[in-house]
């Protein structure tokens, strides 16, 4: 009686660290601290709340799926600013949609991007091993067969575009790429993702980039897909971002997010959301403008991440293989056996992580490129911060 793709779903990384941890005890007199998460745990700022308040009319009435012109504006207002673009390349009417948090978006991308076959035979969907668990769940639901492309140190945490076979491209129907990654920090530069940008063109793929950590990082702003499309002075065929308040901004809860680019895809999973989805309330769409016009906020909020990678680096050093990521809040730590330290830590330290191994798959040769790491969340305060990193320190090295 239920869609037997479901059964395909079966390994969410949090079920499975609950389970891996179901026997472990952490000792008595340590607070558990959890660090496996990646829950902003920073105050948002007080606008969201002021603005929530002051509109709160809008709850009584069913808000637009394509947003409101202030929001639109706002948006693609924060595009030019941050990617350089101009405001003849962006129309908020054609290029631009919100979303209910861009797990939803980037999950329902593959219900409007996989076709039954591609060029004769079963789809792909490409993703970065490891990679956001979301995408090979829209994959296996959207009919596609997932492909996993190693984005391991070797290669900068990145996938290698290089390495994809012709044939495998040709039967691609959609690729997600992530930067800064998840769970790695790295940052794809703009002649990489001009690069995807021409493989998805010339294979006729959904290229899908998750710009979701985009708004933290240390020396240099990330680019963006956007801005790789603009650069090669072609529009935006082809290309979707994905962009979300819930790190930007703290506001995870608000489930505030867009998606842009391409006009016909965006076009088509409009048509999909009108049948599917809920739209954000009136008083979401005010908060989220006024939270996408301000950069304040956001910049202290990129101070906060930099004096806990600051902390890493003097705590750490390069010991657990230890290096300071471009972007995003999370530490890539090789630590020999990712699900024996964490029952580790748990059990020695109270403190919670997530094994790699439950972000990545192994390969033909079983070889799994996140088996030997843990992923550690840097999302509470400094001070919680220290203390998880002091006990990761004392227990692991």
């Amino acid at each position: 009686m239920l869609n037997p793709a479901l059964d395909l779903l079966t390994d969410y990384p949090f079920q499975r660290l609950r389970d891996l941890l179901a026997d472990v005890t952490p000792p008595d007199g340590l607070a558990p601290l959890l660090m496996s998460i990646g829950e902003p745990q920073h105050p948002p700022p007080p606008m969201l709340a002021e603005k929530l308040t002051e509109t709160a009319a809008g709850w009584g009435k069913y808000p637009p799926l394509e947003g409101t012109p202030e929001w639109g504006a706002a948006v693609a207002a924060w595009l030019e600013r941050r990617y350089g673009l101009t405001p003849a390349a962006i129309d908020p009417a054609r290029h631009i949609l919100p979303v209910t948090g861009t797990r939803e978006a980037l999950f329902m991308v593959g219900l409007v991007a996989i076709p039954d076959a591609k060029n004769g035979r079963k789809p792909l969907a490409l993703m970065p091993n490891p990679f956001y668990p979301v995408y090979s769940g829209a994959a296996l639901i959207g009919g596609a067969e997932p492909v996993f492309m190693p984005a391991t140190r070797e290669t900068g945490f990145q996938p290698d575009l290089d390495a994809v076979s012709a044939d495998v491209l040709d039967r691609t129907s959609l690729m997600y790429l992530c930067s800064p990654g998840n769970p790695q920090g790295s940052v794809a530069d703009l002649a990489y993702l001009k690069k995807a940008i021409g493989l998805a063109r010339a294979h006729n793929f959904v290229l899908v980039v998750d710009e979701c950590y985009a708004e933290i990082y240390g020396d240099k702003p990330p680019p963006g897909g956007l801005q790789a499309c603009a650069a090669l002075g072609d529009g935006f065929d082809n290309v979707l971002v994905f962009h979300s308040l819930s790190k930007r901004s703290n506001a995870p809860g608000l489930r505030s997010g867009f998606m842009a680019g391409d006009p016909a895809i965006i076009a088509a999973f409009s048509r999909l959301r009108s049948y599917s989805a809920a739209s954000l309330g009136l008083p979401v769409l005010a908060a989220s403008a006024a939270l996408w016009r301000d950069e304040a906020h956001v910049e202290e909020n990129r101070a906060l991440y930099r004096a806990k990678f600051d902390l890493a680096e003097r705590l750490l050093g390069d010991r657990l293989g230890f290096t300071r990521p471009d972007g995003g809040f999370f530490m890539w730590l090789d630590v020999g056996d990712g699900e024996a330290a964490t029952r580790k830590l748990w059990g020695e330290g109270a403190v919670r992580v997530l094994p790699g191994r439950y972000l990545s798959r192994g390969g033909a040769n079983g070889d799994n490129p996140g088996a030997a790491y843990i992923r550690v969340a840097l999302v509470h305060d400094l001070a919680t911060t220290e203390e998880a990193l002091t006990r990761i320190v004392k227990v692991l090295c």
